[in-house]
């Protein structure tokens, strides 16, 4: 395997006449489009598979990315994946190719990268955070090789309802999204701890962004006690460009998920309109990853009809 680092200018054209229709990405339209439209066209939302769902057998050394892939169609028949940038070996160009063959292969959409582990993005001195957004170009490349429409990024620790910290994140995603918007790929935040799970804050950031290539992924899960988990993901959705479907358990008769309301989200999800992907992502103890999965793949499609 090669091991040459991605060249920008590889990609950079084909991105660049494909950024218009990056908007609402290929997991479908924004939440806006589709409430635009006639229901008669709109389509159900299709599930994906997170692959932090399998992150056990990954550390177990049972898997690796490629596994994961192959196994999102040929275990779970599930047609879209989400990769995670702490799961890969390196985001190498020739890595990127290979892992872009067997989705093409397996006609698995290679959808978005979750990235960690980046810096802090509302980080007081400037030059710090400057360079956690120069952290994150190597996975804006490689998401641009993939195919994918987004990369999914933290806002750091910063606590929450720091109107200082939502200034700085702010100017940090701004320079970010002048790299990765002529790639065609959009930035989005997931409620992921610090000030990203402050639903306030989260959405005084779209606003002081206010870029159509920034967006949300509401998680089902991540948010502390004090937070109106529905109330918030309500809010998150106008800005939603991927949604993860976080569950722990299912109960074995009824098949729903036993610490949260799976009808209320899936609801609250399809009344804003939106008709893209909802990645499984199973976190529980109880289960083991490849049935937890199954369990929530089923739940879900039980609630598409």
């Amino acid at each position: 395997m090669t091991t040459e680092p991605i060249d920008r200018r590889q990609f950079l054209g084909t991105a660049a006449m494909a950024a218009g229709a990056m908007l609402a990405g290929p997991a479908g339209l924004t939440a806006q489009e589709a409430a635009s439209r006639p229901a008669t066209t709109q389509p159900k939302y299709r599930i994906s598979l997170a692959g932090w769902s399998l992150h056990k057998m990954f550390f177990a050394k049972k898997i690796d990315m490629l596994g994961m892939v192959r196994m999102c169609r040929e275990e779970f028949a599930i047609g879209g994946f989400e990769m995670v940038n702490t799961l890969w070996p390196s985001p190498t160009y020739g890595y990127c190719r290979q892992l872009k063959q067997l989705a093409a292969d397996l006609d698995v959409k290679l959808l978005l990268i979750m990235c960690d582990n980046e810096g802090e993005m509302t980080h007081p001195d400037k030059a710090e955070r400057m360079q956690a957004a120069r952290n994150h170009r190597k996975w804006v490349d490689a998401a641009a090789v993939l195919g994918c429409h987004s990369i999914r990024c933290n806002t750091g620790g910063s606590a929450a309802g720091d109107p200082e910290a939502v200034k700085r994140a702010a100017e940090s995603f701004s320079e970010l999204l002048a790299y990765a918007k002529p790639a065609g790929i959009q930035v989005i935040l997931e409620n992921h701890a610090g000030l990203s799970s402050d639903p306030d804050s989260l959405v005084a950031l779209m606003k002081a962004v206010n870029d159509p290539f920034f967006g949300t992924l509401p998680d089902f899960g991540n948010f502390p006690d004090t937070v109106d988990r529905y109330d918030a993901i309500k809010r998150m959705m106008p800005y939603a460009k991927a949604v993860s479907a976080k569950c722990y358990d299912f109960d074995d008769t009824t098949g729903l998920e036993t610490k949260l309301d799976f009808p209320r989200l899936i609801k609250i999800v399809t009344e804003a309109g939106y008709n893209g992907f909802i990645g499984i992502e199973y976190e529980g103890p109880r289960l083991d990853e490849a049935t937890g999965i199954q369990r929530a793949k089923a739940l879900l499609e039980k609630l598409a009809t």
